[in-house]
């Protein structure tokens, strides 16, 4: 569906603004090439992930983010959503920009070092406008220029039962769980495997720790994230920290739960598994139980 949109904002030399409007997608695909000299191809995006590949950038992109579902589906009583963007590793010929209240920020410069790509985010609140502003950058050639990247949304990431954000580096985020965000974790992660740790390997230029697991047991996953590897019966999977936990390899069972961002198991709370099996007795007993998981 096509048609004229008015005036929303000048940046450059962009001097008309021609939108384009696709209802009820996550993701988007196009070319620059079909795209006239100055005009801002309008694009939203209703999801609470997806991706964006823009071939032969040229002239501007613009994304809003409208997720289709109510903002308390993403999170009871969010008081303000937050979104990552994950450039690929070939982003290439565009300026990534943050449009707020008609304000435009930086987000993602195209000569920022592509080999490891680093995850951005931003957080906002309801009420407020956001977009994704993605402008061409001039080139001679732009036929392998290419500007792609993934995108999360959610409400109220704060660190705690959710995911560390930029610099994995959030307050609270290497704090263990008390006994209520355990018995939350339990049932509002996208993984609850028990199991023990194999090998912890340190990056210090991510300022990431990954934790090897042996699940002995997999309760729940939302993605396949644990499973066999060659000639393992155990289901294996590694779940990823910031490096200031201090996270270190020790013997014990432990019953780890967390979420999945961008393809990748995050740690949200890992209680040792006898720890976590008499709380959850405790709160059977009570009646106080927010949902049931079988016990071995």
């Amino acid at each position: 569906m096509h048609w004229l949109c008015p005036w929303i904002l000048t940046i450059g030399t962009l001097k008309s603004v021609i939108c384009s409007y696709l209802e009820d997608q996550c993701s988007w695909r196009g070319s620059g090439l079909s795209l006239e000299a100055g005009s801002v191809e309008q694009v939203s995006l209703h999801c609470a992930e997806g991706s964006v590949e823009w071939l032969y950038p040229t002239g501007a992109l613009r994304l809003s983010l409208v997720p289709r579902q109510p903002l308390a589906a993403l999170s009871p009583g969010p008081s303000s959503l937050t979104a990552c963007i994950k450039p690929a590793a070939s982003f290439r010929g565009a300026q990534l920009y943050l449009e707020r209240e008609g304000l435009l920020e930086l987000l993602l410069s195209e000569a920022e070092p592509a080999l490891r790509p680093r995850v951005h985010c931003f957080s906002w609140l309801p009420r407020q406008k956001v977009a994704l502003f993605l402008q061409a950058t001039p080139h001679r050639d732009i036929s392998r220029r290419i500007a792609a990247f993934r995108y999360e949304l959610r409400g109220d990431w704060d660190g705690r039962l959710a995911l560390p954000l930029n610099k994995l580096s959030m307050e609270g985020a290497c704090r263990p769980c008390n006994d209520t965000e355990i018995l939350m974790a339990v049932c509002t992660s996208d993984f609850v495997v028990r199991g023990n740790i194999r090998t912890v390997v340190n990056d210090a230029e991510l300022q990431q720790s990954v934790i090897g697991i042996s699940a002995t047991r997999v309760h729940r996953q939302k993605f396949t994230l644990f499973q066999p590897r060659g000639h393992s019966v155990k289901s294996l999977g590694d779940i990823r920290t910031p490096l200031s936990c201090g996270v270190k390899p020790g013997p014990g069972s432990f019953l780890f739960m967390g979420w999945v961002h961008f393809g990748e198991a995050w740690l949200g709370c890992a209680p040792r598994y006898k720890d976590f099996r008499r709380v959850y007795e405790a709160a059977t007993q009570a009646h106080e139980n927010p949902c049931e998981i079988v016990l071995d």
